[in-house]
């Protein structure tokens, strides 16, 4: 009788697993990061740190007779309408606009994590009444939301449009933190943690957030990018940083005026500067929900 290859004989021990040993090069630890957009993003957040090191022209100073002039030896990336550097503001004024990222997300962050540990921790009328103020909330467009808020504020700067755009964003990451809180509420270690007369703000610093950490991450790096470009918008709709204050928004801002004198550079070097930034921001926060993906659950 001829012998099949296609089959294979198997005896006893046949459900033993046989440990096979890859070696993983230097190289291979690159595979499927996002190495170009952590490289891009940190050269971006760099510059605008050290911008007094690279910057060639005062960001604040007038060149009234250098206006509207396109990219050359002096003005690497041209001047405004009103003579400013447009190459020493992107690396000067993208401190405001980092800062606003950041720092909004901080605030959704903290509000929404606490928010969602407080409603999946309560009992099923709490939960009840706190997810529907949310969703309630969450029905009105973020936008205009933001505008009602900010025509209530006498002045407008960078702690306020953070705090502004931070209240209002954090809704999402607080629907997926109860979600999370509720599966792990009732798990042995929480129990005895409570039946020791631990305070919730121990259980939730000690047990809660350290188990759902991972399953927020894209949502939290992801808001960066989306912070970042949100005041863009309402800078480029008159309602975010005052035209002095000097960011990415604020920039755009005179987009309508560059588009009457033709002057592209005004819109098109800045904007370029913004969407490779909320690229980077989005391919790292891509890859943490991957990460996230892939982790086998403990639940």
């Amino acid at each position: 009788m001829e012998k099949d290859d296609r089959f294979e004989m198997v005896g006893a021990a046949y459900r033993e697993r046989k440990t096979v040993i890859r070696e993983r090069g230097f190289w291979s630890w690159f595979k499927g990061k996002p190495i170009v957009a952590t490289a891009v993003f940190v050269l971006i957040l760099l510059g605008c740190v050290f911008a007094e090191f690279i910057i060639n022209h005062d960001p604040s100073q007038f060149y009234l007779s250098n206006m509207n002039q396109a990219p050359n030896k002096e003005f690497y990336f041209g001047t405004d309408s009103m003579g400013r550097d447009i190459y020493s503001i992107i690396w000067h004024g993208g401190r405001a606009s980092l800062l606003i990222g950041f720092l909004s997300t901080f605030i959704l962050t903290v509000v929404g994590v606490i928010y969602g540990c407080v409603s999946g921790s309560t009992d099923s009328l709490g939960d009840n009444i706190m997810m529907r103020g949310v969703e309630l909330i969450q029905s009105i467009p973020t936008l205009l939301m933001i505008l009602l808020i900010i025509s209530l504020m006498a002045t407008q700067n960078v702690i306020s449009i953070s705090f502004v755009i931070g209240i209002t964003a954090w809704f999402a990451l607080a629907r997926i933190v109860r979600s999370e809180v509720r599966q792990i509420r009732n798990s042995e270690y929480v129990l005895a943690s409570r039946c020791m007369g631990s305070s919730f703000l121990y259980r939730m610093r000690k047990h809660l957030i350290p188990n759902f950490v991972s399953a927020i991450m894209f949502v939290v790096i992801s808001s960066v990018a989306t912070n970042i470009g949100m005041e863009s918008t309402l800078s480029f709709l008159g309602l975010g940083l005052p035209i002095e204050v000097l960011s990415w928004g604020s920039m755009l801002a005179l987009a309508d005026r560059a588009l009457l004198l033709n002057t592209w550079w005004v819109i098109v070097i800045p904007g370029a500067f913004l969407v490779v930034t909320l690229l980077c921001v989005t391919q790292i926060g891509h890859y943490f929900r991957q990460q996230t993906n892939r982790r086998p659950s403990n639940i």
